[in-house]
């Protein structure tokens, strides 16, 4: 709102008049919702969000920090929750850097994404020589129990399974599922619900949007709700390429999920504008790839991206938003996994030392055409 009059120095009167002094002080007092932004754009629809990583979180990369800062109304941490770093051995917990982060998102009055409580991967090492089911249970109540409970009424969502299935819908051959047996997920979500019960719970994974894993997460919660257990929403991790997943593929995973009473998310947004290895499986961490490495087919953009591929990413990502606003009712969250170019995964897997370009922003920290692409699809009035 403008000051009023007899706030105006008298200086501004007297050289530049009255008018032209107000304007300026209009533009400095700008009120924060109508700043052009991601989050304001978007802010009736869903939330937009970024994974962090942990200088982000301790706040010491400028650029990137004014950018979440700016842009974003939800956080995911990138790794600062994984088993393997806040719970290190069996009667360890580190939450230094998870005290960070949750304490980061409140400052900025963001949604806060705990990401992830039961994962095959990136596991400590002490779970994976667990033969007992005694054992392996009372580890995973205790680390449920610890994490959600220090975070309850501070996280807003928690991502409590990820990546259980196979790519056929069944369940993955994981640690848990060797000693646990196929109730883990559920009773997963039962104790997730037990430290906090007013938490959004979540199913997440990739690949959803190809028909026989999508059934697979289909099933899975369809049973976990009949079982008792509370499921919220489903997150499909959005690690896409420039031509696939098709846009009748994604809508029908946005249908058919809705269609269980949860809200999707889109948990994990960024599009690969490189060639991948043939026999890729989705997003598997454990896949190696490494007789590529070097091979430059597989690196053609080593310092800058053609125009007609910026352009291309464009389109992506403007048919890919449209696609969310259509069906804004269903969609509870879009989360980008990283802030600028640099941040990105995907320059190191699945295959290291590329350079890839899949975000929103570039290195320098600028906005891309991509950017604005979604921008123009509904714009703030300012």
């Amino acid at each position: 709102m403008i000051k009023s009059f007899k706030t105006i120095p008298f200086f501004c009167v007297l050289f530049f008049g009255i008018t032209n002094c107000s304007k300026n002080i209009y533009r400095k007092n700008i009120q924060p919702d109508k700043i052009v932004s991601l989050k304001n754009n978007f802010k009736n629809n869903f939330y937009v969000g970024a994974a962090i990583n942990e200088n982000q979180i301790f706040e010491k990369e400028i650029g990137s920090n004014s950018i979440i800062k700016k842009e974003f109304n939800t956080i995911s941490p990138e790794n600062s929750l994984k088993w393997m770093f806040i719970h290190p051995k069996p009667n360890t917990f580190n939450f230094n850097v998870a005290d960070k982060y949750v304490d980061f998102g409140i400052k900025n009055k963001m949604h806060i994404v705990g990401h992830t409580l039961v994962w095959h991967a990136q596991l400590a090492d002490f779970m994976n020589k667990v033969t007992e089911r005694s054992v392996m249970m009372n580890h995973m109540q205790n680390h449920i129990k610890k994490v959600v409970t220090r975070y309850k009424g501070k996280i807003n969502t928690w991502d409590v399974v990820n990546e259980a299935l196979n790519e056929d819908g069944t369940l993955r051959e994981s640690i848990f599922l060797k000693i646990l047996g196929n109730t883990y997920v559920e009773d997963a979500f039962k104790l997730a619900e037990k430290a906090d019960p007013n938490a959004n719970l979540a199913y997440n994974d990739y690949n959803l949007c190809k028909p026989k894993k999508r059934e697979g997460a289909l099933r899975l919660v369809r049973q976990l709700k009949q079982n008792g257990a509370k499921v919220n929403e489903v997150g499909i991790q959005a690690h896409w390429q420039l031509n696939s997943p098709s846009i009748k593929n994604i809508e029908e995973s946005i249908i058919a999920f809705s269609k269980l009473g949860v809200k999707v998310m889109f948990t994990e947004l960024d599009i690969s504008v490189l060639p991948n290895p043939w026999e890729l499986v989705g997003a598997e961490v454990n896949q190696n790839f490494e007789k590529f490495e070097g091979d430059e087919k597989m690196n053609p953009y080593t310092t800058s991206l053609p125009e007609t591929v910026k352009n291309k990413l464009a389109k992506r990502y403007q048919d890919i938003f449209k696609l969310f606003l259509k069906h804004e009712d269903k969609i509870s969250r879009v989360t980008f996994w990283g802030v600028t170019d640099k941040d990105s995964w995907l320059n190191d897997w699945p295959i290291k030392g590329r350079r890839n370009y899949p975000l929103l922003f570039d290195r320098k920290n600028q906005p891309k055409k991509a950017y604005h692409s979604i921008l123009d699809l509904k714009s703030v009035s300012k």
